[in-house]
C-alpha cells in the first residue's frame, strides 16, 4: 500500500504533537522509533484514521483518511499496546468472528474466516479461552487475528513486544515477519526492527531520520544519549 503524509500536521490546542510531515511509504515493513512523546504514536493514528490532521493530508492508495474516512480505516488494522483492550467479547473465537459478523458474512463464512485467522497465528487451540486467561503474547496473537480476519493492506503495531517474555516475544516477531500484509511498527525494541529496510526516527514531533534499520538505530542512539 501506498501511504502519503502531505504536509500532514496534529496539534491538541496550542501542542503541537507531529509537526508538519511529507512523507511517501509503501515498503513491506516500516519501523517507528524515538522517545516518548517523540510522535511516533501521533504519526502511526495518522494512518489508522484514529486521529485526523488539524492540516494537510494524509492518504492511503489515494483514500483521504478524512474525505474518504470510512473506506480508508477499512485498510488498516491496529494493535494497541495493551491489545486486551480491543478484545471486548468474552471468548476469543467471538471476538476474532466479530469483524466479519459486521460485514453481514453467513454464518459458515464466518465459521471458514475465523478458523483460517486462529489457524495462521497458530492460536487454534485458543478460541474458546477467556481474554484474561491469555498471556501478553498470546492477547497480540489473538488481536491479530481479529485484524487480520478483515483484510486490511497494512497492521499498525504500537509497542507490539512491551513487557514480554523472550518465548513470547519470539512468537510475535515470527508474527510480524510472517505477515503478507504491510506493517508499520512502533517500538522500543530496536532488534525487533533492526534489520527492516526503513525505519523513521521521530524526536520532539518531527522526523529526525529517515533509513535503513541500523542507521535509523544508530541515530536514535545519538538522540537518546546511549
Amino acid at each position: 500500500m501506498h501511504i502519503i503524509f502531505d504536509q500532514a500536521e496534529l496539534r491538541y490546542g496550542d501542542r503541537v504533537a507531529l509537526k508538519a510531515l511529507t512523507l511517501s511509504l509503501s515498503e513491506r515493513r516500516i519501523g517507528v522509533i524515538g522517545l516518548n512523546g517523540s510522535g511516533k504514536t501521533s504519526f502511526a493514528r495518522l494512518i489508522a484514521g484514529l486521529a485526523k490532521p488539524t492540516s494537510g493530508t494524509v492518504t492511503l492508495d489515494g483514500l483521504d483518511t478524512v474525505a474518504d474516512e470510512k473506506a480508508a480505516r477499512a485498510k488498516t488494522g491496529f494493535i494497541f499496546q495493551n491489545p486486551g483492550h480491543q478484545i471486548i467479547l468474552p471468548i476469543i473465537r467471538e471476538d476474532v468472528a466479530l469483524g466479519p459478523k459486521s460485514r453481514g458474512l453467513p454464518a459458515a463464512e464466518i465459521d471458514r474466516v475465523v478458523d483460517e485467522a486462529l489457524s495462521r497465528f497458530g492460536i487454534s487451540d485458543l478460541a474458546g479461552r477467556r481474554p484474561h486467561e491469555l498471556s501478553g503474547g498470546e492477547l497480540q496473537l489473538a488481536a491479530l487475528a481479529a485484524v487480520c480476519v478483515n483484510r486490511p493492506d497494512v497492521v499498525i503495531f504500537d509497542e507490539p513486544t512491551n513487557q514480554l517474555d523472550l518465548k513470547n516475544r519470539a512468537r510475535v516477531k515470527a508474527a510480524i515477519d510472517g505477515l503478507a500484509e504491510q506493517a508499520v511498527v512502533i517500538s522500543h525494541d530496536l532488534d525487533l526492527v533492526e534489520n527492516f529496510g526503513r525505519v523513521l526516527v521521530f524526536h520532539e514531533g518531527a522526523l529526525a531520520f529517515d533509513g535503513a534499520g541500523q542507521d535509523a538505530i544508530a541515530r536514535y542512539r545519538e538522540i537518546a544519549g546511549c
